[in-house]
């Protein structure tokens, strides 16, 4: 590992970018983060969406081996420091707090994902203000627009990939479509674009919207919090895919998003998107307790005799007809229904 950097700038004019990605996301960070010089005047904080059972090693590897910077885990208490990058670990949040602190929590999912990028882009605009960067590259679906908007709206920068220039366009295009972004590019013209910013004047910050920090407060205590969450909007007759509890609306802005009081996190796509996974895995349950069924009424048609065997076989038969509706929903070929779920 490259040795870490100390930082060159005091916190208080110090900036700070974030990065999230998804699908593509390797190729993508790969490009961007082989642009920038050694002596880069910020920390990176990155999140990429991978599974639970992964170790990040192959993202971490391979932003050492083409870039510049000093790539490594993140980890809970550390200081973050310019010129370093610091990678979300699998099945945990990266958050930051005031004074550069990083925050490594097994919080409740958002947008389905954890890591999820909206914690890291909100927890990054309480904690630093005008003083972010937001880049948001390839991916499905649209984890990440929240929290472009909450680093817009706490004054910091937003940096979407062109989605032409994205292998997967959903999420640039998402958030292009609720935030109107400082700056839409491919990344071969991001390096330069971060370089400049960094030498941007900042302007006096403003105050920090109550419900970003409400927000960033429910991810960072990892605990149930019914009174925040209340006053972020009103309960909607939904249920929780995460835990089965009451989902509340968020209010605040055009994107609509919802949340439950434990922390679960999702915008409308990702909450249809889960709804649609849960509903087929129920299914599937379904299809195999009616062939379960079926199956033990034509042993036991056979052991019997008369009346008692052609019942048997009469409600194996209902049974099958089930098994055919089931199957039949299952494997229609329902475009609406793909399109919710992300590959």
């Amino acid at each position: 590992m490259k040795p870490v950097k100390s930082p060159n700038t005091s916190h208080k004019s110090k900036q700070i970018v974030v990065i999230g990605t998804s699908a593509g996301g390797l190729k993508a960070l790969i490009s961007l983060i082989s642009q920038l010089p050694s002596d880069f005047p910020a920390p990176l904080l990155i999140v990429q969406h991978i599974s639970s059972d992964a170790t990040g090693d192959v993202l971490m590897d391979a932003l050492n081996k083409n870039g510049k910077l000093c790539s490594r885990h993140a980890v809970q208490g550390d200081i973050v420091q310019a010129g370093n990058i610091y990678l979300a670990p699998s099945d945990h949040h990266l958050m930051i707090e005031k004074g550069g602190t990083l925050l490594v929590t097994k919080g409740a999912q958002e947008n389905r994902y954890r890591p999820a990028i909206d914690p890291l882009f909100r927890s990054a605009a309480v904690a630093f203000g005008n003083r972010v960067t937001g880049i948001l590259l390839t991916g499905y679906l649209d984890d990440g627009t929240a929290g472009l908007i909450a680093v817009q709206r706490c004054g910091g920068i937003c940096i979407v990939q062109d989605p032409k220039d994205a292998d997967y366009p959903d999420m640039p295009a998402n958030a292009l479509n609720q935030l109107k972004v400082n700056y839409c590019l491919p990344i071969a013209q991001m390096g330069g674009v971060l370089l400049n910013l960094m030498q941007r004047k900042l302007k006096t910050q403003k105050n920090i919207p109550k419900d970003i920090e409400i927000e960033s407060t429910i991810a960072e205590r990892v605990l149930s919090d019914l009174p925040s969450v209340n006053s972020l909007g009103e309960q909607v007759p939904f249920n929780c895919p995460g835990c089965g509890g009451v989902l509340w609306r968020i209010d605040k802005g055009t994107l609509m998003r919802y949340r439950c009081h434990t922390g679960h996190a999702y915008t409308a796509a990702a909450l249809l998107a889960e709804q649609t996974k849960q509903i087929e895995e129920t299914m599937w349950t379904a299809l195999r307790m009616f062939e379960e069924r079926r199956n033990l009424l034509t042993t036991m048609s056979k052991n019997l005799k008369g009346g008692a065997s052609k019942s048997a076989i009469e409600r194996a038969k209902q049974s099958q007809v089930h098994i055919e509706r089931i199957k039949a929903i299952l494997l229609a070929d329902d475009k609406v229904t793909q399109s919710d779920t992300p590959k």
